[in-house]
């Protein structure tokens, strides 16, 4: 198929191999991807914007032993209106997308970027140096750092594990962090396990780290027979682990209404806590992107309260 020109807000886009299939468990085509992240922009946008965006690129599609990469420098031949931000890591500095607008996400999109993970800190929390670089947080935190405004607690399932466990685990999690003064938003990751994320008034992030391990710490102890602090493999059959991780700067999160890059597409998709506690399927709670939009059209925006304007303060 020839390329197509498009309109996405202000911007002009080139799109190619629309008729491309990168789920083929689904026969879903690059033009399905697109579309649905043009449709999914005016809900997933406030959850990305202000953050750096790393992408997981599928150019051949998804399917056993295809073609990915992970992406954190922008594309080449990337276009002067896309954002960009350049952060100083471990690995030297990295110039990351911004993703702010729609015709961004449709940019990545036609690229074939089917996940989008973003970190816990937003860019605009920091203070760039003369050169506009932020630089990502060292052991010892400076003011300059950026600043974590939400924190996660990612359930990783060991082998045996099944989503009626999840459910139990996410119910638990957010019991306490709720008895932390904090508003638990739970989530899928559109893979095997479940993410239970809160806003926090703006903190450094080891600080958001530390306190998702004592959260951890204090879980693992209590209810030794469902979750696990440790990262071994050997110790995680028929246990959770819990990531506390996730919360470290140099790490990102699977953002709330990316795709993720399953046999059939899947949804990160945000969830009521009336739905966690009904959870009685082995396999539940498993979501296509047409019944995410669905979801949106009945329910809006289930993450929201990552959003709030006035978040606790870190416990």
């Amino acid at each position: 198929m020839a390329d197509v020109w498009t309109t996405v807000g202000d911007q002009q886009l080139s799109l190619s191999n629309l008729d491309k299939v990168l789920f083929a468990e689904a026969g879903w085509t690059k033009a399905e991807v697109i579309n649905y992240y043009l449709q999914i922009a005016p809900v997933m946008l406030p959850h990305i914007t202000d953050r750096a965006v790393t992408r997981i690129r599928f150019p051949d599609g998804v399917g056993e032993n295809a073609l990915q990469f992970y992406e954190k420098n922008l594309p080449p031949g990337c276009p002067d209106w896309v954002g960009r931000q350049p952060v100083r890591t471990s690995e030297g500095v990295v110039s990351y997308v911004t993703a702010d607008d729609a015709a961004t996400l449709v940019y990545l999109a036609n690229l074939a970027a089917l996940e989008l993970h973003v970190p816990q800190w937003s860019i605009s929390s920091a203070t760039p140096d003369d050169d506009q670089v932020i630089t990502l947080p060292g052991k010892e935190p400076i003011e300059s750092d950026p600043l974590a405004d939400r924190i996660v607690v990612d359930c990783d399932p060991g082998p045996g594990i099944t989503m009626i466990d999840n459910a139990r685990a996410a119910m638990i999690i957010a019991a306490e962090l709720a008895g932390d003064g904090l508003i638990p938003v739970a989530k899928t990751s559109g893979n095997k396990g479940l993410q239970v994320s809160a806003a926090i008034a703006p903190a450094p992030c080891e600080a958001a780290r530390a306190y998702v391990h004592t959260v951890a710490v204090r879980l693992a102890q209590r209810h030794k027979d469902l979750f696990v602090v440790q990262v071994a493999k050997a110790v995680r059959a028929n246990r959770i682990f819990l990531d506390y991780n996730q919360n470290m700067a140099a790490r990102n999160t699977i953002a709330p209404y990316s795709l993720r890059a399953r046999p059939s597409p899947r949804v990160a998709t945000p969830l009521t806590w009336d739905e966690v506690a009904e959870v009685d399927d082995p396999q539940g709670l498993q979501f296509t992107p047409e019944q995410v939009l669905d979801r949106i059209e009945e329910h809006g925006d289930l993450a929201e309260d990552l959003l709030i304007d006035d978040p606790p303060l870190l416990p």
